[in-house]
């Protein structure tokens, strides 16, 4: 015979399981929380009677049993439910099948719930214990009708059996009569267990998880459980599986071991494994049909298979969060500032306190630990007021090292500045803190405010106290080289570099071993910190083996150098060089070649010298393969690797190269030059500019031809922008490496390379490209006149005579133009150079135009506080050079970029700054009449250009409405209208571009204010606008040609000026064309001017004039 959990149901109650499974996971919500509510709610008006408690069980039923898919959505309505169920139970005056019905609810809630969830809600008072009990008592375990409800007592008597107090405190005096005692609580329970295991019913399964939790109890099982075991065990033995009741006291008692096994501690049950594993063993299970029988066999071996097993403690399992860290420093704190820390415990205390404030976690791209590490220096702080001198003595030398190690290097600023506070505070209370005066004056509260300022200089000030040297050095080694933050490692590498002149032997010999061995991790975060701090204290030990003369080969001994030697062949051979990782570790070991070249390593002639070189290569050959967010970096330092890997290995006498080095390098990097990548056009140009000298010598003409073709545009790389400026920098560089020299054109700047050189570079000035990015020319413009700046100041130191004098007028002019551009930043680095120029004097560089009148315009005293990228300060300054005719076009242009710039500021401030000029040259006619010629050249030169056209426009409408002009419109025809007015018609003929359009009309508009047949052409053009096909035109041009009517009394004789506003005004320009064609030709006849004729091209029509 199968065991069953419970009773048979009906077919109705099958279906509606049915159903509810079928619905799927499909429900948000407990949507008949009210039906619900209202049901439990009329339980007590329900007739005593079979079938009118039936109908309200199968109601609640079919409403449970939709959730047995989705029972966490009761979760929230289980407590009230059970309240309401429980009110009943407890009622005195309830009759018995009323109490009957409630448990019924209660256990189809644990049905479809589950036991383990429900148990947790029931009352589990002390004053729960003996109703319970005694309700249990009174339950006949023989009525098939109430099963439930000995089921659910069962369960709610296992909860109250947790109550902390020992069940010998419930009895009181156990003598009732003399010669009589009553049952102990201990004793019931025990009995109604073992009664229950045995039942036929669902009940047995309460009372097992009765006995789990009771047998369990530390004042249950030193004196019931081997008494239980014992029973258990022997019912089991005396059982057989063949017949009805023997099966189910077997599962009873299966059960019941299956669950004390699994509740109770492994020491208390240790002593009784091997018995119950050998009388299991007897049973014979795996021969029985019963497979709920085999299945708690399998449960309970497993279960004692555990309890034989030696416990082994996970390191995560009981590992403290930086929550609990943080909470206990602040009790440790608070427990010191209140005096119930004794002394004596801080032998306990502070070793956990220096641990704390290291304490850091990482999780994610970020890391936890910074409140930790904060509240561990308020514990420092805490404990300065709390104990004597004398008591923290024995912890000074720890407590002051760990304090100064987080004031100067941990990453956040927050824990820098209560480290250093604890520290202050300490000095100031305990006075015992080493050399604490002078060290609080240098690393005070504001100084750790700065974090490189802290790694890189208050660090080498504190290390030269002996006391603090090398606990300083060892924290950087073991806690902040391999440091999850990038910036940290590099950090902490550069920090040993200066720390290591305070303990150079120790860096040599205990340190640098240290960091050779972390070289080879399997963490890319220690992998990375290791080879850029061995990097760093190798170059340290060279500066201070060169400061006595000796090699750094008196510091590092052979086994030192193997192991530098070794590093890039075995991450070449792991494969390290590839992917993320691959970035950071040819990022350091390019510093660890550029430092250890610097540092003089006796590897000349060495096969490590061709690896570093084919790394080098490579990584310059694969920049376009690097993210772009370390693609600078790791540029910068192959670069840098190169320039000292040539300078220290590649010279064979004394500036000479060796020519098959020589010529294989440069040749190799001419080639790349014409990569289609345009990174590795920017990398190997670059590392043209950092060969040093006597690499150059013979090949200087053709490697600045090979650059100079990189800066020059050309279609196919015009988006190229970054290797163009990358060349520029190059060729300045070379100008500064190979000097002035006269005569030698292929190894030095002379008279002969010079103008190709300054060609290269003013040709860069116009580089205005643009894309996604935005003014992307910005930084080849930028390169450009930094390289001017510093080949003119080369020149003018060595030999000025090769500065010729329109080369150096050309160089003033294009700074000027840039710095009176929009860009703040880019503005403000033009002026500098032109202020540099113009101020040089050792010796002033020659030919610059009005030098006289610039340095009355830019004195030296004034110019240093102006701030060039604010435009308030910049723009009225600038604009002073429209006076001085050989800067009026070039800065003239660039205000006209700035004028019809989009920024509200770099638009009002250039605008107030160009109308100032025009006021002062108003009653001017020469000035203004030369002012107008060089507008107009501007217009000529950029026509169809919308870079400039189009702001041209814009500065055009301003100067024509504010009546800068006035003194042209008393001459008719003035050749300045006329030719105006010509260039704005080619400039807006056929386009299609709104920007243009709008800014055309608006000069149209203003230019009717000029009499003659200029007046007439501008209304002409005017009404055409008016026929445009786009309907946004003609909408703005008739709103405009409105208020210019209105404008210029003029323009417009009297008796027509109401017609003329009323066919503007009523007229819906937006409309179709062929509906605005007449009253837009009805205008023109107003006007005076011819009608417009359609003349057929392609798909559109385009409006011309009769003459």
């Amino acid at each position: 015979m199968a065991l069953s959990d419970e009773p048979a149901a009906g077919g109705p109650e099958e279906e509606a399981e049915d159903e509810a499974l079928a619905g799927g996971a499909a429900l948000a919500a407990f949507g008949e929380s009210a039906e619900t509510r209202a049901l439990l709610g009329r339980l007590r008006e329900v007739p005593g009677g079979g079938k009118a408690h039936e109908v309200a069980l199968q109601q609640f039923r079919g409403i449970m049993n939709k959730y047995q898919e989705q029972p966490h959505l009761l979760d929230p309505h289980l407590e009230w439910m059970m309240n309401s169920l429980l009110d009943i139970v407890r009622d005195q005056t309830a009759p018995a099948s009323l109490v009957h019905l409630a448990f019924k609810f209660l256990y189809i809630i644990t049905k479809v719930r589950g036991y383990k969830i429900f148990l947790r809600l029931f009352p589990h008072e002390v004053a729960d214990m003996e109703p319970v009990l005694d309700l249990v008592a009174t339950q006949n375990p023989k009525d098939h009708e109430t099963w439930e409800t000995r089921y659910m007592l069962l369960l709610w008597l296992s909860v109250t059996c947790l109550i902390p107090f020992d069940f010998s405190r419930l009895d009181g005096n156990l003598v009732t009569q003399p010669g009589q005692t009553r049952m102990s609580i201990m004793d019931r329970i025990l009995q109604i267990a073992e009664s229950y295991l045995v039942v036929g019913d669902k009940a047995r399964d309460g009372a097992a998880v009765l006995v789990s939790r009771f047998i369990t109890r530390p004042d249950v099982k030193h004196s019931k459980m081997a008494g239980f075991l014992d029973w258990s065990l022997c019912n089991l033995a005396r059982s057989s599986f063949q017949n009805v009741e023997g099966v189910i006291t077997m599962d009873g008692m299966l059960q019941a071991l299956a669950q004390i096994f699994k509740h109770g501690k492994r020491e208390d049950c240790l002593p009784y494994a091997a018995t119950v594993l050998s009388c299991l063993d007897g049973c014979r299970l795996p021969e029985s049909n019963q497979t709920l029988l085999r299945k708690l066999g399998v449960k309970l071996v497993q279960r004692l298979g555990l309890t034989f097993l030696k416990p082994k403690v996970a390191a995560w399992s009981f590992q403290e969060t930086d929550k609990a860290w943080h909470g206990g420093c602040l009790a440790l704190a608070e427990l010191g500032r209140r005096g119930l820390l004794l002394p004596s415990r801080l032998a306990d205390v502070v070793p956990v306190i220096l641990k704390a404030l290291t304490y850091d976690e990482k999780r994610g791209a970020c890391s936890v630990g910074t409140n930790v590490r904060d509240a561990a220096c308020y514990v420092c702080w805490a404990f300065a007021r709390a104990y004597e001198p004398q008591e923290l003595k024995p912890f000074v030398t720890t407590i002051s090292s760990a304090l100064l190690i987080t004031t100067v290097f941990d990453r956040d600023v927050n824990c820098r500045r209560a480290a250093s506070a604890a520290f202050q505070e300490n000095v100031g209370r305990q006075g015992t803190f080493p050399h604490g005066i002078d060290i609080l004056t240098t690393a005070d509260y504001f100084a750790v405010g700065n974090r490189c300022n802290c790694f890189l200089v208050i660090s080498v000030f504190i290390a030269g106290f002996p006391e603090y040297t090398q606990p300083m050095i060892d924290h950087l080694v073991t806690m902040k080289i391999n440091h999850w933050d990038r910036v940290i490692r590099e950090l902490a590498a550069k920090a040993l570099h200066n720390l290591t002149q305070q303990a150079p032997t120790y860096c040599a010999t205990r340190v640098f071993p240290m960091l050779l061995s972390m070289t080879l991790s399997s963490d890319l975060h220690t992998r990375h910190g290791s080879i850029l701090a061995c990097a760093e204290v190798a170059y340290a030990l060279h500066r201070l083996a060169a400061q006595e003369s000796r090699p750094v080969t008196d510091h590092l001994d052979e086994q030192a150098l193997q192991g530098l030697k070794q590093i890039h062949q075995q991450l070449y051979d792991r494969r390290l060089y590839r992917g993320l990782g691959g970035e950071l570790m040819r990022q350091a070991v390019c510093i660890l070649i550029e430092k250890l070249s610097l540092s003089k390593v006796p590897f000349k002639g060495d096969p490590v010298i061709d690896g570093w070189q084919w790394l080098i290569n490579d990584t310059l050959r694969s920049l376009h393969l690097i993210s772009s967010h370390s693609r600078q970096q790791i540029k910068d330092a192959a670069v840098s690797a190169l320039a000292a890997l040539c300078s220290e290995y590649y010279m064979k006498e004394p500036g000479e190269a060796d020519p098959a080095i020589q010529e294989a390098l440069i040749t190799q990097y001419l080639a790349e030059l014409r990569n289609p990548e345009e990174m590795t056009r920017c990398g190997f140009s670059l590392a043209l500019g950092a060969l040093p000298r006597f690499l150059l010598k013979g090949r200087l003409q053709q490697v600045l031809t090979g650059l100079r073709a990189v800066t020059h545009t050309s279609p196919e790389d015009v988006s190229f922008a970054e290797s163009r400026r990358d060349g520029l920098k190059a060729i300045a560089g070379i100008c500064q490496t190979v000097g002035v020299k006269a005569g030698a054109p292929d190894e030095a700047v002379c008279r002969e390379n010079v103008s190709q050189i300054y060609s290269a570079l003013l040709g860069c000035m116009d580089d205005y490209t643009k894309d996604s990015r935005g003014d992307v020319g910005s930084w080849v413009r930028k390169a450009a006149m930094t390289s001017l700046m510093d080949l003119t100041l080369l020149l003018a130191r060595s030999q000025p005579e090769l500065i010729e004098a329109h080369t150096c007028e050309r160089i003033m002019c294009c700074v000027a133009q840039q710095a009176s551009e929009k860009i703040d930043g880019f503005r403000a680095h033009a002026t500098s150079v032109f202020l540099t120029l113009l101020h040089f004097d050792s010796p002033p560089i020659p030919h610059v135009p009005h030098r006289g009148e610039l340095e009355k315009l830019f004195p030296r005293s004034s110019v240093a506080s102006v701030n060039w990228s604010a435009a308030s300060q910049a723009f009225p300054r600038i604009t002073q050079l429209l006076g001085l005719p050989t800067y009026r076009y070039h800065v003239l242009l660039g205000l006209v970029v700035s004028v019809g710039s989009l920024t509200e500021s770099t638009i009002r401030h250039s605008t107030q700054s160009l109308f100032e000029y025009m006021r002062g040259i108003q009653s001017d006619p020469q000035a203004l009449g030369s002012f107008g010629g060089t507008l107009l050249q501007i217009f000529e030169d950029n026509l169809l250009k919308d870079r400039v056209s189009v702001p041209l426009l814009k500065t055009l409408d301003h100067l024509l409405t504010h009546g800068c002009f006035d003194i042209f419109t008393t001459e008719e025809d003035h050749p300045f209208a006329v030719k105006l007015l010509a260039l704005c018609k080619k400039e807006i003929k056929n386009s299609k571009d709104i920007h243009k359009l709008l800014s055309g009309i608006s000069v149209f508009c203003g230019m009717v204010q000029f009499p003659g047949s200029v007046r007439k052409s501008a209304l002409l053009q005017l009404c055409l606008l008016l026929g445009h096909r786009f309907p946004p035109i003609r909408k703005t041009t008739a709103s405009q040609v409105y208020e210019m009517v209105l404008t210029y009394s003029d323009v417009v004789s009297v008796d027509v000026l109401d017609e003329v506003v009323a066919v503007l005004s009523d007229t819906a320009w937006n409309a179709e064309l062929a509906v605005v064609r007449e009253p837009r030709n009805r205008l023109c006849d107003l006007l005076g001017v011819p009608r417009p004729q359609l003349v057929p091209k392609d798909r559109c029509q385009t409006c011309v004039s009769t003459g």
